[in-house]
């Protein structure tokens, strides 16, 4: 068992290898950490970063805040308060940038919580007709934090922000009341954070054929794979933990760990491949996604290293996503036109049995949405370039895996910069999106009258 040493904002000058490191840069860290997120452990520090390469090494900059995160005004605004010393001053400050950053995007907050009985389930989405996301309690903090992650909202103690859920007694009768539900995605945070005997608390309900007929995927999303993989093979509890995961396969259903892996790194560890062995021997599948990020893994070398990697590992590779449109997208975001550039480069490189990612992807209001590509076609007597997307998932499952079509546009790095391509007023499924919204509203003020 490795000693466990996690460091947050207030005591990350205690990491040894810091103190080569210039006071600007430690200063910007410190900044930017009050608006945004910072949590990293030993495992980061020491496996993982290259200190030779700082501040450009990738691993640096996933995973400790750079003053480029936050917009200039911002990150003034930010350092002003700090001199003042007053807590309260800099959590006004603070909570006043985070409004800002848009902090639950795609309509998380409005459109996706359920209900049961007039009771809203604020620790459960439900946003795609199969699968409902859980987000158990325990499980909201993370053994490091990315510094792209688009769910920043959860760790930075706001809870009027925060999905969380204690028992899964109303996520058993949500299933039980809506029986098109085949997968159950555990999220957060990290599941991974908790000890087993929790988890397993929150699990165990759900294996019972009987009652839940109808459920036959189990999901759990992890970062821990990279950034603690001792968690599945030397803490105290992994050998529980081995167990539970074969509980969940011998019961029928089929488990699978969606892992986080954004850079080549993280596979390379031998304690990360003992894991990820060590998984795969429980009969669980490994699925593995990230986000393309600039300035971390914007290159098709990088994708089709990982992908590759992936595989050797017999993981499964799943999805590359665009940077979602919340905290310091406007650092990582990379333009959908380059994005889907990188993807054709990358997939050209590997072999047949890579080619199960899906991307680039983005996670929107409507839906996730591929960009399948750029074409030119005819049109008005001359060629034009437009952009091919189509749905993976939508809010409507009969947008799935439709094409349609924007003008072509280099800067657009998310859905809605995109204008729909030869001369039409709005996408296909806008209008359909806008009464669904409306109607969801009606209900709310009529629930509320009543």
């Amino acid at each position: 068992m490795k000693n466990y040493k996690s460091y947050t904002l207030s005591n990350f000058r205690e990491i040894p290898q810091l103190k080569e490191i210039d006071e600007e840069l430690k200063h910007s860290i410190e900044v930017v950490g009050h608006v945004l997120p910072f949590k990293t452990n030993n495992y980061v520090i020491d496996e993982l970063i290259n200190w030779n390469n700082i501040p450009a090494d990738p691993m640096f900059i996933l995973t400790f805040p750079q003053r480029e995160m936050l917009q200039p005004h911002h990150y003034v605004k930010m350092e002003i308060a700090l001199t003042s010393g007053d807590k309260s001053i800099i959590q006004e400050v603070a909570n006043t940038i985070r409004l800002q950053l848009n902090p639950h995007p795609a309509g998380q907050m409005e459109h996706n919580v359920p209900e049961i009985d007039g009771v809203k389930l604020t620790g459960m989405q439900h946003k795609y007709r199969q699968t409902v996301l859980f987000f158990p309690a325990k499980g909201q903090t993370c053994h490091a934090y990315c510094t792209f992650c688009f769910r920043w909202p959860q760790f930075v103690g706001m809870n009027e922000w925060k999905f969380a859920m204690h028992e899964t007694e109303l996520l058993v009768s949500y299933l039980r009341n809506h029986p098109e539900v085949t997968d159950v995605l555990f999220t957060g945070g990290d599941p991974m954070i908790m000890k087993t005997k929790m988890l397993a608390a929150y699990i165990e309900p759900l294996l019972d054929k009987v009652n839940l007929p109808n459920l036959q995927t189990i999901r759990i999303g992890t970062k821990a794979l990279g950034y603690w993989p001792y968690r599945f093979e030397f803490d105290e509890d992994s050998g529980d933990l081995m167990r539970l995961f074969e509980r969940i396969v011998e019961s029928g259903k089929n488990l699978a760990i969606m892992a986080h892996f954004n850079h080549p790194v993280e596979l390379s560890t031998p304690t990360v491949k003992a894991a990820i062995k060590r998984i795969r021997a429980t009969g669980a599948q490994i699925r593995t996604q990230s986000p393309l990020l600039r300035n971390i893994n914007d290159s098709p070398e990088i994708w089709a290293e990982m992908w590759r990697k992936q595989v050797n590992l017999n993981c499964i590779p799943y999805y590359m996503f665009m940077a979602r449109d919340t905290g310091a997208q406007h650092y990582f975001a990379v333009p959908l036109v380059k994005a889907w550039g990188i993807f054709q480069a990358a997939y050209q490189q590997v072999s047949g049995v890579c080619r199960t990612v899906r991307g680039p992807s983005m996670s929107c209001t409507p839906g996730k949405v591929q960009v399948l590509g750029v074409s030119e076609v005819p049109y008005n007597g001359e060629l034009k370039k437009i952009m091919t997307l189509r749905f993976l998932q939508g809010r409507n499952p009969d947008w799935v895996a439709r094409p349609f079509f924007a003008e072509y546009d280099e800067s657009a790095t998310w859905l809605d910069e995109l204008k729909p391509a030869y001369g039409e007023k709005e996408f296909f499924f806008e209008k359909e999106l806008k009464e669904m919204f409306n109607e969801e509203i009606e209900d709310t003020e009529a629930g509320n009258l009543e």
